[in-house]
């Protein structure tokens, strides 16, 4: 099983967090062992450096994306209250495309992530019945 946290717009149009385990498979190559999770589909990918200055207002993001954090520390604020620290090797699937958002305190950085975008048909819990 692989983490991913899920930040996701609830009825009440505030953000929330859930925590998901994606199942993973055996993976043979040769002699190269390891896991993987099913084939998750992208539209388009960047690197970004986010600065120790960004601001801390709440925004939603611009698509349905993953943030893989590869280097620093960010705290993230939904809007039911909580907050989650995530730092090198934390996976954040963010579609909180409405309401008030979340919002971000760079706490280590400048903070690099890598930013997958989905396609719109791309349903994260999808990959949890394939277990």
């Amino acid at each position: 099983m692989t983490k991913v946290v899920r930040v996701y717009t609830g009825a009440d149009q505030r953000s929330h967090f859930e925590d998901l385990e994606l199942p993973m498979s055996l993976f043979e190559l040769g002699t190269l062992r390891s896991q993987k999770t099913a084939s998750i589909p992208v539209t388009q990918f960047v690197f970004r450096e986010s600065f120790m200055d960004s601001g801390p207002d709440f925004h939603t993001p611009p698509r349905r994306q993953f943030v893989i954090t590869l280097w620093g520390a960010t705290e993230l604020t939904v809007g039911d209250g909580s907050s989650r620290v995530f730092g090198p090797g934390d996976a954040l699937f963010a579609e909180d495309l409405t309401g008030e958002g979340h919002r971000t305190r760079e706490l280590l950085g400048p903070r690099k992530s890598l930013i997958l975008a989905v396609p719109d048909s791309f349903q994260l819990h999808d990959l949890l019945a394939k277990r």
